[in-house]
């Protein structure tokens, strides 16, 4: 098991270099000039050749990049082109708004997506699993913004029973978790639908119902222990999406996560931030793939065992 960990780590390697190389060239051939963009359009041309040069853009291209490369390594990815404050101080100071929503997402449509989905496998083609199949491909299609506006207009502008925006209790969590959450748990509702008709299906099963065992037993013990695997990879993977991908919802409740954060340093052409972030997100969706495929050790002996070879 610690040799498998330690072969996933050593290939985050590769994979962060490739993801640093990309955002770093796209940022670099995108039109519009940074300096520019601090100093405006009329600004000196002796100021200009002098913030260049201190921003270190005046560099080839590849100088640059290796130079950011060993900073990174350092853990040091610039200063901010728009407050000149360090980028990592800025990416740890916003990046927990953006975990608690992604958690709480994930646990939410975790919860009803699971749940649900067993209801609608144990129960097929009975009136609850038209309407959980129904409101299902309701929540897919809708887009996550305008699910968002929605409830923000009925929970906040209306009833007036929960903040429209900001961050000043939890209650500031509940409809972001709510626009992000819904849509998500639809797609592991039918997920595990399907995952779970196969596995109630299989030859173990039948047995074990034929032996006489509580069918509360049979479903959860047996059948959802090996239907969970392809789920819970759906979950880690959401998981990592929404930490990254969470920035439309952000910006329609005005969170001062890091998504939010991302959008406004590519309006202003504010590399450091965008590259240490993509960096940020890549590396953290790393873990999190090596953790889900941890899990499955611990669900599935035959994973286990493989991986103790």
């Amino acid at each position: 098991m610690i040799r498998y960990v330690l072969r996933r780590l050593l290939l985050v390697i590769p994979i962060m270099l490739g993801v640093t190389f990309i955002v770093f060239t796209i940022i670099d051939l995108t039109p519009g000039d940074p300096v520019k963009m601090i100093l405006g359009q009329h600004a000196n041309p002796e100021t200009v050749r002098a913030l260049r040069e201190k921003l270190g853009l005046d560099q080839p291209y590849p100088i640059r990049f290796g130079r950011y490369v060993l900073n990174a390594l350092k853990l040091d990815f610039g200063i901010s082109y728009r407050n000149q404050e360090p980028v990592f101080n800025e990416i740890i100071r916003r990046f927990p708004t953006t975990v608690i929503l992604a958690i709480s997402s994930v646990i939410l449509s975790s919860i009803i997506g699971v749940s649900l989905g067993i209801f609608s496998a144990v129960k097929q083609y009975s009136p609850g699993d038209t309407l959980a199949t129904i409101g299902a491909l309701f929540f897919a299609s809708i887009p996550n913004f305008w699910f968002g506006m929605s409830i923000m207009l009925l929970f906040a502008l209306t009833l007036r029973i929960l903040p429209s925006n900001g961050v000043e209790s939890w209650k500031s969590f509940v409809l972001p978790t709510l626009a992000v959450s819904l849509p998500s748990s639809a797609t592991i509702l039918r997920l595990t639908r399907s995952t779970m008709l196969e596995t109630i299906r299989q030859d173990y099963i039948r047995t074990a119902r034929a032996k006489g065992v509580n069918e509360k037993v049979v479903i959860l013990r047996h059948a959802l222990k090996n239907a969970l695997l392809p789920v819970i990879t759906s979950l880690g993977t959401n998981f990592g999406i929404l930490l990254g991908g969470a920035i439309v919802t952000e910006t329609v409740f005005a969170l001062p996560g890091l998504g939010n954060h991302v959008v406004d340093a590519i309006r202003m052409k504010d590399a450091p931030v965008v590259l240490a972030s993509c960096i940020f997100l890549a590396a953290f969706f790393c873990v999190i793939m090596i953790v889900v495929d941890l899990m499955y050790a611990f669900i599935d002996p035959r994973i286990k065992a493989m991986y103790s070879k």
